[in-house]
């Protein structure tokens, strides 16, 4: 086993995402939670989707510039926007999906794809969620 070099520690009270409040252990994140209105919640806060999205986002970003930098490809802009579905089925359970849009400067489009790819092979949320939820990589230019 490989030696934890961090560990987040996130702390959620009262009823979950329906009024919850999410904190860090350090109190850099303190987050009231809130069901959305698209859900038949009261919206106004901050729901678990869009904290997954943050996180997953911000990882990946961190991925394809280490992609690049390994393939010595020099980006003069990037970014991301990750949506997280949340999918209630027909047979009443819930499920997520994934679209991942990276927006990178400074190469050309099919550079950018391979780029994408390769990132979702190392990012630790891309490995968490293979084969778990249908993810799908919309990269660009800028």
């Amino acid at each position: 086993m490989a030696p934890v070099t961090y560990t987040a520690r996130v702390a959620v009270t009262g009823e979950g995402r329906n009024g919850g409040t999410a904190r860090s252990e350090d109190g850099l994140l303190e987050h009231t939670l809130a069901i959305p209105k698209e859900l038949g919640g009261a919206g106004g806060a901050t729901n678990p989707e869009q904290l997954f999205a943050a996180g997953w986002a911000a990882c990946f970003l961190g991925a394809l510039r280490r992609a690049a930098a390994t393939r010595h490809i020099r980006l003069t802009s990037t970014a991301i926007t990750a949506e997280i579905t949340l999918t209630h089925g027909d047979d009443g359970e819930f499920s997520l999906s994934a679209t991942l849009h990276p927006v990178l400067g400074g190469v050309d489009q099919t550079t950018a794809q391979e780029l994408a790819h390769a990132a979702h092979q190392i990012c630790p949320y891309s490995k968490a969620t293979r084969g778990n939820i249908p993810v799908t990589l919309n990269a660009t230019t800028a």
